[in-house]
């Protein structure tokens, strides 16, 4: 692991899971599921800030995990984005990922740089998905609609372009953590458990802003190579 993982990174998951186990010991205590979920999603990224396939499989454990949390917080939007989109999304973009290694290494995906046209078929697709699952969360009566509706748009965005490949998924995602901050706060006024969620998300968001600045590293190195290899 010290020599896969720069000492960046490893001070940086460290960082993360010391954030993560320090929020649950003060606000929580009692939810391990919700440590052990966090673990998982964090230590996700920064697998997946490397292009390893192993990052998808964390995230998938991580949607189930995190589905049952949201359903005991009345999240039913979170609930059914994680389970009915991200979870199923996470494994066709590891199967995605699996078939397209770099230079035959496993362990490293091959960036693949989209036009303009799939990012407005993306946006498009966003739109139509957040307008559907819009009238499921109302039929629900999920709780901070608006956010919750965000969250559904911020989600795909992110789980489309991880299956494609593009290292603007880690944008996406970042700005569904910034989302999901929100609303994990405000769930914390009724349930103080919901402030160690807050601070999961988080430690996420750094951890996705430092998967972007890597896929872009690792798009310019694999471009790099390729040139000089034809």
């Amino acid at each position: 692991m010290k020599k896969y993982f720069t000492k960046s990174e490893l001070m940086l998951w460290f960082g993360s899971v010391t954030a993560i186990i320090a929020a649950f010991l003060i606000f929580d205590r009692e939810s391990y599921m919700t440590l052990a979920a966090s673990l998982i999603g964090v230590t996700s990224l920064i697998f997946n800030a490397k292009g390893n396939p192993f990052g998808q499989v964390l995230m998938v454990i991580f949607s189930l995990f995190y589905g049952v949390i949201s359903y005991g917080f009345s999240y039913y939007g979170e609930m059914i984005t994680y389970l009915g989109m991200t979870m199923p999304m996470a494994v066709l973009a590891l199967i995605s990922w699996l078939r397209n290694p770099y230079n035959g290494n496993k362990a490293e995906v091959a960036v693949n740089r989209l036009k303009m046209g799939e990012y407005l078929f993306a946006a498009l697709l966003t739109a139509i998905v957040t307008l559907i699952f819009y009238f499921v969360l109302d039929y629900f009566n999920t709780a901070n609609m608006f956010f919750s509706t965000l969250s559904v748009a911020t989600s795909f965005i992110a789980v489309y372009l991880t299956f494609r490949r593009s290292p603007f998924y880690a944008i996406g995602y970042a700005a569904n953590d910034i989302v999901l901050i929100i609303m994990w706060i405000m769930a914390a006024k009724g349930d103080r458990s919901g402030i160690s969620v807050a601070v999961c998300f988080a430690a996420f968001l750094i951890n996705d802003l430092y998967g972007f600045v890597s896929w872009r590293n690792m798009e310019k190195r694999q471009i790099k190579l390729d040139n000089t290899i034809a």
